[in-house]
């Protein structure tokens, strides 16, 4: 079987044949979502920490004056001036910006994660506002077709094969029709404030959707897995920073150590003449800092173990609840599949009963009330079928979103 590599929206944006209006409303969201800026920001502030990681202790100077100069061989010292730095272990800098970089990598996940689950959100709305608005034009349809039949049950009244009572109960159900495309209109509108606030925009702005699709006959060939979701390998991002905490834990549990430098001015004897009369002493330093009492450097070792454990676990029910939602979403799609044909085939019967009423009325008998039950049954089957298509593309993007890397 030849294998398809799916790309985000690929799957769910192909059959309603706009997916550039949908990649562009995506595009738009990622790109002014506040939520994803802020975690840009994030991103942005855990990289410039690999550039804070580059540090050394403070160089310590000192400088001081004797009140009571002491005395030496060569003269008085007069004061004391001294320079001293320590230097960490060797690797010690660079094992630090190791693990800087390792959790600039964990926040870059949890940006893509952010986009990702934007995305899921703006394409799942989008379907939404499909699915309304393909119920109120079949809404408008179905009242158009009810106006024809209240001509013809007009028409008939005339003649004598018809009651008034037929009339009103055609008006009365264009009347319910009625209302009911004012309520989808009225969740239109709510939907699209709620589309446009996640691409923090007007939230008035109109929004176009594409118009009427249908379910593919084949789904497309899923080839990626789970494994390779954003939040998964988030956990791997978390565990592989621990590592490097660890090792860094290590390199700051080893010794330090300094150079030094004191200066020491002196005063020559005026009552005494000699080559070294007056000469400053200038004295190297080299120190060593041991961390004797080191329990916080076994503490943290004990601590990066215990949260490697908790990060495998977590991956671990994290990896469950992804699975059962796939095998749930998989399923709800399948369902979609199998209520969107039946109610095709139920359509199709539908429509061939009205076309036999339509035949009776030719010959002059009419039954209103089967018109009605029919009409009924046709817009029951119609809205049910684009329940299904909404319902099959929002898992399908549900499942995009988690086989896809």
């Amino acid at each position: 079987m030849k294998k398809v590599k799916t790309i985000i929206g690929l799957l769910v944006v192909s059959a309603l044949g706009n997916a550039q209006e949908l990649q562009s409303y995506i595009n738009e969201a990622q790109a002014n979502n506040p939520d994803i800026q802020a975690y840009e920001v994030r991103y942005n502030i855990a990289q410039e920490k690999v550039n804070e990681a580059n540090w050394l202790p403070n160089t310590e100077f000192g400088a001081g004056y004797f009140v009571s100069e002491p005395e030496t061989r060569t003269g008085a010292q007069v004061a004391r001036f001294s320079a001293k730095q320590m230097l960490p272990w060797f690797g010690t800098v660079s094992t630090r910006k190791k693990y800087a970089t390792a959790m600039a990598e964990t926040d870059y996940v949890d940006y893509v994660v952010a986009k990702r689950k934007l995305a899921l959100a703006v394409t799942q709305s989008y379907y939404k506002l499909y699915g309304l608005k393909a119920k109120h034009d079949v809404l408008d349809k179905n009242i158009q077709l009810l106006k024809t039949y209240e001509t013809l049950a007009l028409t008939s009244v005339e003649v004598g094969k018809a009651s008034l009572v037929d009339v009103l109960r055609l008006q009365i159900r264009q009347n319910e029709l009625q209302q009911q495309k004012e309520i989808l209109r009225q969740q239109f509108v709510g939907e699209q404030a709620s589309f446009n606030g996640l691409l923090n925009r007007n939230t008035g702005l109109v929004v176009e959707v594409a118009g009427v699709a249908n379910i593919p006959e084949n789904d497309l060939v899923m080839v990626d897995s789970l494994q390779l979701n954003p939040e998964l390998l988030r956990f791997d991002k978390m565990y592989e920073s621990v590592a490097k905490a660890e090792l860094l834990n290590q390199k700051e549990s080893a010794p330090m150590f300094g150079v030094g430098l004191d200066y020491l001015p002196v005063q020559e004897r005026p009552d005494m003449t000699f080559s070294d009369n007056g000469k400053d002493i200038v004295m190297p330093m080299v120190s060593l800092s041991i961390p004797i009492f080191n329990k916080q450097f076994s503490s943290k070792t004990k601590q990066n173990e215990l949260r490697k454990q908790e990060i495998t676990f977590q991956k671990q029910e994290r990896l469950n609840v992804l699975e059962s939602a796939l095998a749930k979403a998989v399923a709800m799609r399948n369902e979609a599949r199998i209520a969107f044909n039946t109610h095709a085939k139920n359509l199709r019967q539908a429509e061939d009963a009205e076309q036999i009423l339509i035949k009776n009325y030719e010959t002059g008998t009419i039954d209103f009330n089967d018109v009605l039950d029919i009409q009924e049954l046709q817009l029951k089957f119609q809205l049910n079928q684009i329940q299904s298509v909404q319902l099959y593309y929002i898992q399908s993007a549900l499942i995009n979103y988690l086989i896809n890397k």
